[in-house]
């Protein structure tokens, strides 16, 4: 999916990793100039996020969340992009959705019902079921879309490039 990263060069607002974790894929966009706010519900995954930032002198900051807690903590047309790699919390998808400009580009990879063959995730609440994630954004403009398994590290994932379609 770093193929799609040079896309968000000049996003009009920052652009959200989701579930950031330790940061790796906000970290990359910075690389590239893009201001990056990376989301999650771990301080410390935050703090080594902020860390590399910090060290690199790149345009990113944290944001500590929990982003299951029920209610959307996320403002409509706030984001200029967003990034969600490993995880699925289906009730927050129109949140996410709606948090997106008009024109923005999501990149979305999280793993299909497949995983379950090679490990962990095992759990059906957080594994796709085949062509889901193209569905959960069918209102969107597709860019890319693959399902499969993947190496490095082996994973059966499902993969989406997508804009949300600008206001008419």
């Amino acid at each position: 999916m770093r193929r799609f990263a040079p896309l968000f060069e000049g996003a009009d607002a920052p652009v959200l990793d989701v579930a950031a974790g330790e940061g790796r894929n906000g970290l990359h966009l910075a690389r590239l100039g893009v201001k990056v706010v990376c989301c999650d519900v771990s301080a410390d995954a935050l703090a080594h996020a902020e860390s590399a930032a910090r060290e690199e002198g790149l345009p990113l900051t944290t944001w500590r969340v929990d982003l299951e807690s029920g209610k959307c903590p996320l403002d409509e047309g706030e984001w200029g992009g967003m990034l969600v790699f490993r995880y699925l919390h289906r009730p927050l998808v129109p949140c996410l959705k709606a948090a997106l400009r008009p024109g923005a580009l999501l990149l979305y990879e999280t793993f299909t019902i497949q995983q379950r063959e090679l490990g962990k995730p095992s759990n059906p609440d957080f594994l796709l079921r085949p062509g889901e994630l193209r569905e959960l954004f069918e209102d969107f403009d597709i860019l890319h879309y693959e399902e499969g398994r993947f190496s490095n590290p082996d994973r059966h994932a499902a993969r989406l490039a997508a804009r949300k379609p600008s206001v008419s």
